[in-house]
């Protein structure tokens, strides 16, 4: 099984000269979490997949394939501190990651402190393709072509992209959170790759969806391409959105609600608070 696939593993480019493969199989180490992928094998618990990205369709599109990829560099938080209205110099910044809120949990909350206060705060969805099938003979075969020694795999798997379910599925989310935080006037961003959002815009409804985004909308959506630099790959911004909750109920013919309270909010928040959700550049 020749590799044509495998973009990204373990953090690293496939297209790198010089790298010690052997070792960072051996690591399974994810710099953008700061330990071991927690993407593991359901036969192998031991054994972390580290497949972070990689090639699909006619043209070989670069398609991330695991959330946390999106974390690299911290860029993703960076770019919400404008969300934040009542941010000030000062103001410790914190990331907070897998809150609880009605209709499910977040997968992080940028949160401007004071003192151990919360003075605001922004939540922050992650979302990647899903895939059909499966990447790990791609992974093995590229691994052996790098001198490390392979595990058995069927030669014939294959994967694929569930792009009509990733899709679907993310927006009845978004549906069913982002009531809460308009309820609590408070903003919730989706971080997503741009060929996720090409696809949402041609499946679902999007015309009524800002393409200037509104910062009185509590709903914005994030979408990066990801950049080719020589051997590495890296993220950037390319564009963003904004809608509502009736916007995003409009993309479904839905309707939501949800109610919390603004002050049971801030107690949850401030209780995750410490040295160790600081953000950190």
């Amino acid at each position: 099984m020749e590799n044509k696939k495998i973009v990204e593993l373990f953090a690293q480019s496939a297209y790198a000269n010089g790298l010690k493969w052997n070792n960072i199989v051996t690591k399974q180490y994810c710099p953008y979490i700061g330990k071991k992928c927690n993407k593991v094998r359901k036969s192998e618990p031991s054994v972390s997949i580290g497949t972070c990205t990689v090639a699909y369709g006619e043209d070989n599109d670069n398609v991330i394939i695991c959330p946390h990829r999106l974390l690299e560099n911290n860029q993703i938080f960076l770019d919400c501190i404008h969300l934040l209205a009542l941010h000030e110099p000062g103001n410790e910044l914190h990331i907070l990651s897998e809150v609880s809120i009605p209709g499910g949990s977040v997968d992080y909350v940028l949160v401007s402190a004071k003192n151990g206060q919360v003075k605001d705060f922004v939540g922050i969805e992650l979302q990647t393709l899903d895939t059909t099938g499966s990447v790990w003979g791609y992974r093995q075969a590229f691994l052996e072509s790098k001198g490390v020694k392979r595990l058995s795999f069927n030669e014939n798997a294959a994967f694929g992209m569930n792009w009509k379910m990733t899709a679907k599925t993310t927006l009845l989310q978004m549906h069913h959170k982002i009531a809460t935080f308009e309820n609590l006037s408070k903003h919730l961003v989706l971080v997503l790759q741009n060929c996720l959002m090409d696809y949402m815009k041609q499946e679902f409804s999007f015309e009524h969806i800002s393409a200037t985004p509104k910062i009185g909308d509590s709903f914005h959506f994030h979408c990066y391409r990801l950049l080719a630099e020589k051997s590495r790959f890296h993220l950037s911004l390319q564009e963003r959105a904004s809608t509502n909750a009736d916007g995003i109920a409009q993309c479904l013919g839905l309707k939501a609600e949800a109610k919390i309270a603004l002050g049971e909010m801030l107690k949850m928040l401030e209780s995750k608070i410490s040295e160790k959700t600081l953000l950190k550049l």
